[in-house]
């Protein structure tokens, strides 16, 4: 397995263990509790991750050899 695809491991621990942590309701952020926030705030994250992925994989290179 390519070593960029260890990257995929980051938004699990955000959303599955980060939560664990944040489960609170006290703070709110955005005018939204404090966990929702960290739901929505990771959901974007992921995409900004998985777009790095995309990016550094060889696998989507284009190549001029026509």
């Amino acid at each position: 397995m390519k070593s960029i695809y260890w990257l995929a491991v980051i938004p699990f621990l955000g959303l599955v263990a980060g939560a664990l942590f944040t489960n609170r309701m006290t703070p709110y952020v955005l005018g939204m509790p404090f966990f929702h926030f960290w739901i929505v705030l990771w959901s974007f994250l992921t995409t900004g991750i998985l777009g790095i992925i995309y990016i550094l994989d060889p696998a989507n290179r284009e190549e001029n050899s026509k």
